[in-house]
């Protein structure tokens, strides 16, 4: 028994690292993608790759769901496809209300934050046109006295 639970736990460590490092691919392959397109891709393969179904209840053994599918719908050996189908879309529809969620909340905070650097980067001076003219007039100092400086300029 202590050796089938190592094997099962080892098993589940070997898949964990396979699926991360697809994952990783598919992040590589899927970053010049435009934005809203990439992420929801990224959000259906880490959730089909992260998915546990449960194949024997007795002993709550748990298998990677779509390993489970493909193994019934290929070869009928059990009879597993359907909760593993299930538990795919359970989990789907509740990693993409989530995604709608972050999106709801992202999506005003972006328009704002685009908002702001478009009127900072117009570099347009808030002030009125009496106000500029105002602060022209006092920038026209020159030194009072006898001897008037002249400014040559530079080559």
């Amino acid at each position: 028994m202590f050796l089938l639970a190592n094997e099962y736990l080892l098993a589940w460590t070997a898949y964990g690292v396979a699926a991360l490092g697809c994952l990783l691919v598919w992040f590589r392959i899927t970053r010049p993608m435009w934005r809203w397109l990439r992420e929801p891709l990224r959000l259906l393969v880490a959730v089909l790759l992260l998915t546990p179904t449960i194949v024997d209840p007795a002993k709550e053994l748990f298998a990677p769901a779509v390993a489970v599918t493909a193994l019934d719908v290929l070869f009928n050996v059990g009879n597993n496809a359907w909760r593993a189908v299930a538990d795919l879309a359970l989990y789907g529809l509740i990693s993409f209300a989530l995604y709608a969620a972050l999106v709801a909340v992202r999506w005003p905070i972006e328009r704002r934050r685009k908002q702001r650097r478009a009127e900072s980067a117009s570099g347009e001076d808030p002030r009125t046109l009496r106000e500029r003219l105002e602060d022209d007039e006092n920038d026209d100092y020159r030194p009072v006295g006898r001897y008037q400086t002249r400014t040559e300029p530079r080559l």
